[in-house]
């Protein structure tokens, strides 16, 4: 016997679709289920929805009352005609993840049902090979949960009072500091736009390395400001090595050359920072912003393992990238006199000769890790020995 629901008075400018669309989730499709109601014009109501809905429907007169036959439509019926699925929404899925994500799949999300005549749009980043990085949930959730507020996490009222000529080191360095962190929000900003929504988990990676970045800006232009400072020097040969990485098209190259080359060197400026910071507030600002830049490095390592894995010759690609940087660069002055100036001064925390020496020092060791620390995560991306070591050596001398 088949279902009968009385929808009542009920009309379908006010709900009763969901009664009849729930009773025909209940049967198979090619099943019938019988309605009745009492609203004026109801039959002629769920007779047009049924034809929008691909269920065909039979108005009958049945003791001097009207009732409808509604016939269950097919999988593929009505407006769902030529609809698709994009997959599973969990990652861990077999098969979740699709090789080439389709313009039709537009920005619904992975997993959902794509309704036929949905706009066609083109990313022109959709090929999982490109972009996917394992680990990019994992790392996303990491720095979810790492998060920090400026206002809370950093003792802006902590006393110091530093010599006017460490004090001025410490604002060109992080003068120095924000136009790096600008180009390394704006590079991730520029591929969030062209990656194709499905390979959601790195978009959300690169979006949180944004939020990231322009927390960086934020603390490091109050640090300049909190004496009465404004920023410093800002150089023509700096300007023009981040250039080199806002022209990069190829989104593995320009993770190689920020991330992982770039950035890695970045922390182990931050933590030079931390360490030898001449003050309370610049050594709090390096620890939490090397602590973000870390991830940022790892996102772009796994990355680079996963596409090298599946395409070893793409090595060739990456050493060509800095070697091609390295001769665009070469006309130009590298890193700021003033900065590298402004490093020793900041690592000596007061101008004497003896604490001027010992900041030289620093200063010497810190470009040793560099350089060490650049090998090393070339040599971890499957790059020979010798080949890491002068890989490390044409980074550009702007660190970043």
């Amino acid at each position: 016997m088949q279902p009968t629901i009385d929808i009542e008075a009920l009309g379908f400018d006010a709900g009763a679709h969901l009664l009849v669309k729930h009773a025909l989730q209940e049967v198979a499709p090619g099943a019938d289920i019988t309605v009745t109601g009492a609203s004026a014009g109801w039959d002629s109501q769920l007779a047009a929805w049924c034809r929008s809905q691909g269920h065909p429907c039979q108005l009958v007169e049945q003791d001097g009352r009207t009732m409808a036959r509604v016939t269950r439509g097919h999988v593929q019926a009505g407006r769902w005609r030529g609809a698709m699925q994009t997959g599973h929404a969990d990652p861990a899925l077999d098969g979740a993840v699709a090789d080439h994500a389709q313009p039709r799949w537009g920005l619904a999300a992975r997993g959902a049902t794509v309704e036929a005549g949905s706009p066609a749009m083109h990313f022109r980043l959709d090929q999982k090979s490109e972009v996917w990085a394992g680990r990019a949930a994992d790392l996303y959730a990491q720095a979810a949960a790492a998060q920090w507020d400026p206002e809370t996490a950093i003792d802006w009222n902590a006393p110091f009072e530093l010599p006017d000529i460490v004090e001025d080191a410490v604002v060109q360095v992080l003068t120095y500091m924000i136009e790096n962190e600008v180009a390394a929000l704006v590079v991730p900003a520029r591929f969030l736009g062209q990656l194709h929504p499905h390979f959601r988990e790195v978009q959300a990676v690169l979006a949180i390395q944004c939020a990231d970045e322009a927390r960086h800006i934020d603390v490091f232009t109050r640090r300049v400001r909190l004496k009465g400072k404004e920023p410093a020097l800002s150089t023509a040969g700096g300007q023009n090595s981040l250039k080199t990485l806002l022209d990069e098209a190829d989104f593995s190259v320009a993770e190689f050359l920020l991330s992982v080359l770039g950035e890695g060197t970045f922390v182990s400026l931050l933590q030079f920072l931390h360490t030898h910071a001449p003050d309370p507030v610049t050594r709090q600002i390096a620890r939490l912003a090397a602590r973000d830049e870390a991830r940022h490095v790892a996102f772009g390592m796994t990355h680079l393992a996963a596409r090298l894995e599946q395409e070893p010759a793409f090595r060739t690609r990456l050493a060509n990238a800095v070697q091609s940087r390295n001769d665009a660069l070469s006309g130009t002055s590298g890193l700021n006199e003033e900065v590298f100036d402004a490093l020793i001064l900041l690592a000596a925390g007061e101008f004497t000769p003896a604490a001027i020496a010992t900041g030289y020092q620093r200063v010497q060791e810190l470009m040793v890790d560099m350089a060490e620390g650049r090998q090393a995560r070339l040599e971890k991306l499957g790059f020979g020995k010798d080949a890491a070591q002068q890989l490390s050596a044409l980074h550009t001398r702007n660190f970043m």
